[in-house]
C-alpha cells in the first residue's frame, strides 16, 4: 500500500508542469542586485552549466526546478546578457526605456508601451 502511495506521489510530481511567471518582452528587475532587463527567452528549468551554477554563492544559489530567464540586462554602468532564476525577478514598473542595443533589434514598443517581438518567426 505504501509503495502505491509513493508511486502516485512520484507520478504527480513528474507530471507537474512549471509555468513561467514572466513573458518574452516583459521588463523585469533583479530582486537583490541593481539591474533590470527584458526577457528574450525562457527555460522551463535550469539549463546552464554546472560550473556556472556552482559559481553562485551557496547562500544565494537558486533552485534548479524553476523557470530561468535570458535577459538583455543593464545596470548603471553597462549592458549585458543575464541568466536569472524566477525567484530572483520582480516586474519592473518604472516605464523607463531600455538602452541595451539588442532590445531595438528584437523588440518594438506597441501603443500601450509594452514590448513585443519585431518578427514573430524569431526563435
Amino acid at each position: 500500500m505504501r509503495g502505491d502511495v509513493l508511486s502516485a506521489i512520484l507520478i504527480s510530481v513528474m507530471n507537474k508542469t512549471q509555468t513561467a511567471k514572466y513573458t518574452i518582452g516583459q521588463v523585469v528587475r533583479h530582486r537583490l542586485y541593481p539591474f533590470r532587463g527584458i526577457v528574450f527567452d525562457v527555460d522551463p528549468e535550469f539549463s546552464n552549466t554546472e560550473e556556472w551554477y556552482q559559481s553562485i554563492p551557496a547562500e544565494r544559489r537558486p533552485r534548479k526546478d524553476q523557470p530561468f530567464y535570458h535577459l538583455y540586462a543593464e545596470n548603471d554602468e553597462t549592458e549585458y546578457v543575464a541568466y536569472v532564476s524566477e525567484q530572483n525577478l520582480l516586474p519592473d514598473a518604472s516605464d523607463e526605456p531600455l538602452r541595451h542595443p539588442q532590445v531595438a533589434e528584437i523588440f518594438e514598443k506597441d501603443e500601450s508601451g509594452s514590448y513585443r517581438r519585431r518578427d514573430a518567426t524569431l526563435n
